[in-house]
């Protein structure tokens, strides 16, 4: 069987108000304009994308979950969850897929609190502070590693 082409890309809490939320840190793109960014980057690769978000931890868990069973990997902004969530990192760390971490704004520019992430060290990739496109950085560097065309 060959292996599956398909990503998950996870957006967390609040991301669902993207295009309207502080457009001063993050920009005027919308949540759809995010997933048709990541699909259409995954496309022009081959790969197909299922796309969640939630406000709630259990829902992006359980999503991540169910990637072992159709996914090559997992492209994720967690949003606040990068700074306090140890059983999302848990939870892609256990599935053993390649996961690329995104964040729309340089999160070491601001608060304090934000400069920790606990998907860094599980995350094969990291886009930080590239605003919407860093998605489709995001999703191009995990296909290649996933095709062994880059390192994680």
């Amino acid at each position: 069987m060959s292996a599956p082409r398909r990503l998950l890309l996870v957006n967390g809490p609040n991301l669902n108000l993207l295009g309207t939320r502080e457009p001063a840190i993050y920009g005027s793109a919308t949540l759809a304009d995010v997933e048709r960014l990541v699909s259409e980057a995954a496309a022009a690769r081959g790969f197909d994308v299922r796309a969640v978000q939630s406000n709630h931890e259990g829902v992006l868990i359980d999503a991540i979950h169910a990637a072992r069973e159709d996914c090559a990997g997992i492209v994720i902004n967690p949003g606040g969850l990068t700074h306090t969530s140890i059983v999302l990192r848990d939870a892609l760390s256990g599935v053993g897929l390649p996961v690329a971490e995104v964040h729309i704004s340089n999160v070491y520019d601001r608060e304090e609190f934000r400069h920790h992430s606990y998907v860094k060290d599980v995350a094969v990739v990291h886009v930080i502070g590239e605003g919407v496109p860093g998605y489709a950085t995001a999703t191009t560097r995990l296909i290649e590693v996933i095709a062994g065309s880059a390192e994680g």
